[in-house]
Formats: C-alpha cells, structure tokens, sequence
C-alpha cells in the first residue's frame, strides 16, 4: 500500500509523535494507567506492549517478566490474571494494566500503537494476534490504532481485519524482506544509517523507534513519518 494510502487511514496525531510505553517517568511508571493518562492529558499518542496471560488475557507490560516494573518476579505467560491483579504492583502503586483497562481509559482520545509480544517457546502467534482483534471489534474507529511486531507471522495473521500493520525490525533485520506484506514498517532508527533502508522507505509508510534524544529526533523526523519516543519533552518535538 503507497505511503499516501496509509497516511489518510491514521489519526493525524500519529504523526507528531508516539510516547514510548505512555508518557513515563520518576513518577509514572512506563505502561501502566498513570503513564497513559498523562499522555491523554497532554494529547499525546501512545504505544504499548501486550502479552498473553495463563488464562489468555492481554496485559500491559513490555518485558515477559513482571520483575523490572514490579520488583517481583513473575513470567506473565505462566501467571493468571487474577495471580497479576492479586500479587503484584507497578513501582509507582497502581495494578498492572488489561489491554481492556486501557482501551476504557483511552477510550480513543489519542491513539494507541500496539505492539503484540507472542511467547517464541508457545509459539502463540496467531492467537496473541487473533485475541487481540477481539478486543479491538467495539472500537469506533481504525484510524487511531496501528498494530506493530517483530515477527511477520503475527501480523499477516490479521490481514483481513482492516487496521494499519507495521512490521518492526531492529537488530534483527532479516524478517525486513517481509515488509511487502504490511501497510508499513517501524524501524530502529539507527537503520537510517544505511542506504539501502533509506532508499527502500521512500514511498514506504515508515514510523521509527525509540527516540530519546533532539540528535535521534533530527535524524528520524528526515527519514519517518512518526516517531517513537521516551525521555525527551514532546514539546521539542513539535519544532
């Protein structure tokens, strides 16, 4: 699909930045509900990271471990829901997020990216990737969500259901010959070093990751069409 497609299916804020994990810091800690309400405060577009539980809910946590966001030790895939909610506490007191609990507090006033974070040992791809757009049928509108992943099999899983797909490449760069697949491509934006994925992105929708300074700014904003960011204040963004 040509750039110009994919851009007028998004909510134009998409493009003046995604906070990394919700807008985190001392205070708020990344991915949980206090992180993304301060983006909805501040009308900032999110991204966040979803895993499948024990019982086959989506929680909100980057990491397949519950220990650096929590102090405690816990894989999420081994872990219930309920054992979550019962056991363990982000850093900054609140309970560790559903995808649901975020979807209410979002209720589409910014919008969100999506990452799916299948377990490689389950090879839970597709149902990671099939869970997740049920809980995405009642949303109201498409355009402010864009699902992203690092393995390919996930996101062609969902082709048919209508919303953005990006394909994410960082170290790994081999599922990049993939990228014909999905309406576009979510790149560490040290990648832009290179010529040939500066010149294979340009008429690509292309978002990159993860932006923590006004130097890795500078050089995403010239190659991207949105940009992943933490630890940087979105007004700099702007200019």
């Amino acid at each position: 699909m040509k750039k110009e497609k994919v851009i007028k299916r998004l909510n134009s804020k998409i493009f003046k930045g995604v906070a990394h994990r919700g807008l985190h810091n001392e205070k708020f800690t990344e991915n949980g509900l206090n992180a993304f309400k301060n983006a909805i405060d501040k009308d900032v577009a999110i991204e966040l990271d979803v895993h499948l539980s024990k019982d086959k809910e989506l929680i909100v946590c980057h990491d397949d471990n519950l220990i650096r966001t929590t102090s405690k030790e816990g894989k999420i895939e081994n872990l219930t829901l309920k054992e979550i909610k019962e056991n363990y506490k982000l850093l900054d007191g609140s309970l560790v997020p559903t995808l649901k609990e975020v979807l209410a507090l979002v209720n589409e006033k910014v919008p969100i990216v999506i990452e799916l974070k299948p377990d490689t040992n389950l090879k839970n791809y597709k149902e990671i990737a099939i869970k997740l757009m049920e809980e995405l049928k009642t949303i109201n509108d498409k355009s402010n969500f864009i699902i992203i992943c690092f393995y390919p099999h996930c996101l062609y899983a969902i082709r048919k259901y209508g919303f953005i797909r990006c394909l994410l490449v960082g170290g790994n760069t081999r599922p990049y010959i993939f990228r014909h697949l999905f309406e576009g491509v979510d790149l560490d934006y040290h990648l832009f070093n290179k010529e040939k994925y500066r010149k294979s992105i340009k008429h690509r929708f292309t978002m990159s990751w993860t932006i923590d300074s006004l130097e890795s700014a500078n050089i995403a904003k010239k190659y991207s069409d949105s940009i992943t960011f933490q630890n940087i204040d979105f007004n700099l963004l702007k200019k």
